[in-house]
């Protein structure tokens, strides 16, 4: 399997250049557990979801410190078909996910989500969930929603996404749950995200 992330961030600041690269300093525990690969559009990281979701929410929590809006992008993608497999993106818990009924995936999520880090930086994030090329997709995405409406960081439902408000270590967590506890385990999902700090629109 295939296992990666896309990663913009974009700070609302002259000094952009300063959040950007301090963001990218919180990458570096992940060296050695993630191929990391940054041009002028993006960031690039391979690897098995633990450290993949860690490295996202740790350089958007870095960034979100300062006083600045910061915005950031991400694409979450898992089992795609046009990727080859590589080894370092094994995931145990995808590997037993086949196996649980719904309900007790659901209850799996919200119980790593009661158990995440508290960062100390509050952030809002909406995305939408994709589940690729299966029947009865949709069981599985509203399944998804009922766990995100019982985690402690959901917000609100929009067109075409859902919002969560929150701690990054809980907000960031609830995303990783979403990704692996629904859709198949073998299939392809994706996650689209856009999360946001320090915003001065009033909430």
């Amino acid at each position: 399997m295939f296992i990666g992330a896309q990663v913009s961030l974009y700070p609302m600041t002259s000094d952009f250049v300063g959040v950007i690269l301090s963001g990218l300093e919180a990458l570096s525990p992940y060296k050695d557990q993630l191929r990391i690969e940054t041009d002028d559009m993006s960031t690039l990281m391979v690897g098995s979801p633990d450290p993949l979701f860690d490295a996202t929410r740790d350089l958007f929590a870095r960034a979100a410190q300062g006083p600045a809006h910061v915005t950031m992008h991400v694409t979450y993608s898992r089992g795609c078909p046009g990727e080859p497999d590589d080894p370092t993106c094994r995931c145990d818990t995808l590997t037993t996910a086949q196996d649980l009924t719904l309900d007790r995936r659901q209850q799996l999520a919200r119980d790593a989500v009661r158990d995440a880090p508290v960062l100390g930086v509050e952030i809002d994030v909406q995305f939408s969930l994709y589940v690729l090329g299966q029947d009865r997709h949709m069981d599985e995405i509203y399944g998804c929603i009922d766990f995100l409406k019982e985690s402690g960081t959901f917000l609100r439902s929009k067109n075409f996404c859902t919002r969560l408000r929150g701690d990054a270590g809980a907000v960031f967590e609830t995303v990783r749950q979403a990704f692996l506890r629904f859709g198949p385990a073998e299939g392809h999902v994706t996650i689209d995200l856009t999360a946001s700090a320090n915003s001065p629109t009033a909430r």
